[in-house]
């Protein structure tokens, strides 16, 4: 009953050796795998893959804040050389809505393209409106624009949003809690006390788990994959102070209200 919502499979790493990978996850017990798309190229190749897949991948359609401005070059993953016209790549994700599991990742990041913030803005707000429109779950990536993100999402309608990797301090943490947001954690969460701290804040109905695999390992020596999940649930069920069976229970039923 394992989920992971948000990965990229389609990075080189993973892609190298994807029957492994997959074979991997349902032998960690598996049930869902979110692979979110980053680009134009990105998103066709994470749904060529939930199509392999079927019966453990989704498709995340992404529009990361970044490769919508153009010329990003990230080793491993499909590189988006010139701006994205967001409008045709809503026609594509209309146009395969019924494939489409949830919008992500997008958001807004103020580590890359800083100077461009309102662009930024402005390609989330035109991305909010149209995940009102379909009716999708939502992926937030708020790398150092916490703040920003979370003043745009309370304007809006939406409810089944998943904070990914949120970084926020304590009190946007609760501000986000307050306004019913979940937040997925990834398994580098054996390392880094904030994400400790985050679980032991936020009821666990409102937790879910991620890898954002290859990223975000909990191994030094090791790229992440959907099958790390299993660190996660430890983790949570250490802080929480209650099995990982009853961790993975109420993770499966928050999954199951904001994706089923």
């Amino acid at each position: 009953m394992l989920v992971d919502v948000h990965c990229h499979l389609d990075h080189k790493y993973l892609h190298d050796q994807l029957d492994a990978v997959i074979d991997r996850a349902r032998k960690a017990g598996l049930k869902y795998i979110l692979t979110s798309g980053v680009n134009v190229t990105s998103n066709r190749n994470a749904l060529a893959i939930a199509r392999k897949y079927p019966d453990i991948v989704k498709f995340s359609a992404g529009l990361y804040p970044i490769d919508l401005l153009g010329h990003v070059d990230v080793e491993g993953l499909p590189r988006q050389a010139e701006p994205i016209d967001i409008e045709e790549e809503f026609k594509f994700i209309t146009q395969h809505k019924d494939e489409v599991f949830s919008i992500g990742e997008v958001g807004l990041d103020a580590k890359f393209c800083a100077d461009q913030m309102p662009k930024q803005k402005e390609n989330l707000q035109k991305i909010l409106d149209f995940v009102a429109k379909i009716k999708k779950p939502i992926i937030l990536h708020t790398r150092k624009a916490e703040k920003d993100v979370l003043d745009m999402l309370e304007s809006t309608s939406l409810k089944k949003v998943d904070l990914h990797c949120f970084m926020g301090n304590k009190k946007l943490i609760q501000r986000a809690a307050d306004l019913g947001y979940s937040f997925s954690i990834p398994p580098v969460i054996v390392k880094l006390q904030h994400f400790q701290m985050l679980v032991e804040m936020v009821n666990i109905d409102q937790i879910l788990t991620e890898t954002d695999a290859p990223y975000l390992s909990p191994h030094s020596d090791r790229q992440n994959e959907p099958a790390f999940v299993r660190e996660t649930i430890k983790m949570i069920a250490k802080i929480k102070k209650i099995s990982e069976e009853e961790v993975e229970k109420n993770i499966f039923k928050n999954f199951e209200k904001i994706f089923l």
